[in-house]
């Protein structure tokens, strides 16, 4: 019985986390740290996915939106400004 209650408080202060770090990359003005705040919303899914138990989404989710989608994103956004304008 505890042990499903620290699992349901884990979630729900990973899920807080996720919805920071959503906010953050939204309003975030230089594109490389709003990169890494949505590479880090995406930590915080692959743990929920794991607690759900479904570590076989958290083996497919963690190398793509963790490590492929970011890279990508930073080798674009080095090919222009890396600051959003006003």
């Amino acid at each position: 019985m505890y042990a499903e209650t620290i699992v349901y408080l884990i979630m729900a202060v990973v899920s807080l986390l996720s919805v920071v770090a959503v906010y953050l990359a939204i309003v975030e003005r230089d594109l490389i740290k709003a990169v890494i705040y949505s590479a880090l919303q995406s930590g915080f899914y692959a743990v929920l996915y794991y607690l759900l138990m479904a570590p076989d989404i958290v083996l497919v989710y963690l190398p793509v939106a963790v490590g492929l989608i970011p890279g990508v994103l930073i080798v674009l956004i080095s090919k222009t400004e890396r600051w959003e304008k006003e």
